[in-house]
């Protein structure tokens, strides 16, 4: 059981495919751009993606653990491989896991050269955080601890299920800035947030009192937060009704929240360019099919002989005792959720000047170079604090058809990911292909975060 139960978090974590877009950021040959940077340049007239084939995004990662850490074979115990993979990780290391489908998409430009952008995509985000003390206790019993406390504030995750719809603009202000903004409006399919748990478990030796040892569980408050999870669980709901109300929820149905992006480009001069955006500045409203289960109170006992006891007469007593004393509730009250806002920025440096005419309109009206050398700085707001991550990129475009981008990324995974990306150009079709942490795929079993990236789109320019 020690091992299933380990595997549990592990299958969070392995290469699965960590959040992490830097490899499109500053492409301005691809439209997902505009979605990393509202106020990116582009150097095409209008865009059309391929439902469902524009953009699919599917990335995962574990920031202290990995399979090859357990599975090794080195000669030891896999218990023991466990126990010192469960000490190594902290309360603060975490396991992600981020999809995106891009369900609709289009872009064009007016006469005063501003470049509009409206669609939908789908996504899928979780992030949990590794519960130490729960999984110590869960896993290795409370015998070698006596006098030491559990907290239970080490559990705290974040999942959700939505889609959004956005609508925005660039514009180009002059030949040294453009700018812009996204407004967007979430539609809600499926939350859970566990965040603030309170309590602790302790056992301490009682040579004095009836039995040997006494245990305490102290300002105990659990909470977790559902919206959409009870449909999911029905048991009578056929499958026809299941994608009914996905469907109702997923086009604006279900919870409802508000959201902003804004971005922008600046020119130092022709070779040096410098951005930054922010995005999903934004909250969901849950108020629909809400299920709160919280669990709260305190206990403490000396009355049982056994430390977590064998028998099922002990065990039972004891969970009697513990329903006596803490509270077990299941709640309707709305709650409020704010979305992990992102903040991108970066400075490139263009050379070799690119003088072969160009076919696309581009309003900052700059001179074009064939290589370019940036850094990129990456964080997200989590529960407990920012997640960042720093990317060093080289980016050349061979012709005006097909262009390429490598990049090395350190961030809370490893210091050791190279990402590439490629983009081809045939006639007004654009695919491109992304992914990051090459170096692991060779033995996923080692990766520690894994990201893909493809898409297909329709672009055109003005003669």
């Amino acid at each position: 059981m020690r091992v299933f139960f380990f595997l549990f978090i592990l299958t969070l974590s392995q290469g699965i495919l960590a959040q992490n877009k830097q490899l499109l950021y500053n492409f301005d040959d691809l439209p997902q751009t505009l979605l990393l940077n509202p106020g990116a340049e582009t150097n095409f007239d209008m865009h059309l993606g391929l439902p469902l084939l524009s953009q699919i995004h599917l990335s995962a990662g574990s920031s202290g653990v990995n399979m090859y850490d357990i599975f090794r074979e080195d000669g030891g115990s896999i218990n023991d491989r466990i126990r010192k993979t469960l000490h190594k990780l902290s309360k603060n290391d975490f396991f992600t896991v981020n999809q995106q489908l891009e369900i609709f998409s289009i872009g064009w430009r007016d006469q005063r050269r501003r470049y509009y952008t409206a669609g939908i995509y789908q996504e899928f985000d979780a992030f949990v955080y590794f519960p130490k003390d729960p999984a110590v206790l869960a896993y290795e019993g409370n015998k070698n601890y006596i006098g030491r406390n559990f907290d239970f504030s080490d559990a705290a995750f974040t999942a959700e299920v939505l889609n959004v719809f956005h609508l925005g603009f660039t514009n180009y202000y002059s030949e040294d800035l453009n700018y812009g903004f996204r407004g967007k409006i979430y539609s809600g399919i499926f939350n859970a947030h566990s965040v603030d748990n309170t309590g602790i478990f302790r056992t301490e030796l009682s040579p004095e009192g009836p039995n040997l040892y006494r245990h305490y569980m102290s300002q105990v408050d659990i909470l977790i937060n559902t919206a959409g999870w009870d449909e999911l669980t029905d048991s009578d709901a056929t499958n026809r009704q299941l994608m009914a109300s996905f469907l109702k929820k997923a086009f604006l149905g279900g919870n409802i929240g508000l959201g902003l992006d804004a971005g922008f480009t600046w020119y130092p001069s022709d070779q040096y360019r410098v951005t930054a955006s922010l995005l999903d500045i934004g909250f969901m409203r849950q108020t629909k099919n809400v299920e709160n289960y919280r669990y709260y109170g305190d206990y403490q006992t000396d009355g049982i002989e056994l430390l977590f006891p064998g028998t099922r007469e002990y065990w039972d007593e004891w969970e009697d005792n513990l329903d006596k004393n803490l509270k077990d509730e299941t709640l309707t009250n709305s709650y409020t959720t704010w979305r992990p806002v992102k903040f991108n920025a970066s400075v490139d440096f263009g050379f070799s000047e690119n003088a072969e005419p160009c076919n696309c309109y581009r309003p900052m009206g700059r001179r074009r170079y064939f290589n370019h050398l940036g850094a990129q700085f990456f964080a997200v707001k989590r529960p407990r604090g920012l997640n960042f991550a720093t990317t060093l990129y080289y980016d050349k475009t061979f012709n005006n058809n097909f262009r390429g981008k490598i990049t090395y990324t350190a961030d809370s995974y490893s210091f050791s990911n190279i990402g590439l990306l490629f983009s081809a150009r045939l006639s007004n079709f654009n695919v491109y292909l992304a992914a990051d942490n090459l170096l692991d795929y060779t033995n996923l079993a080692k990766a520690q975060n894994a990201s893909v990236q493809l898409g297909v789109q329709l672009m055109f320019s003005r003669e």
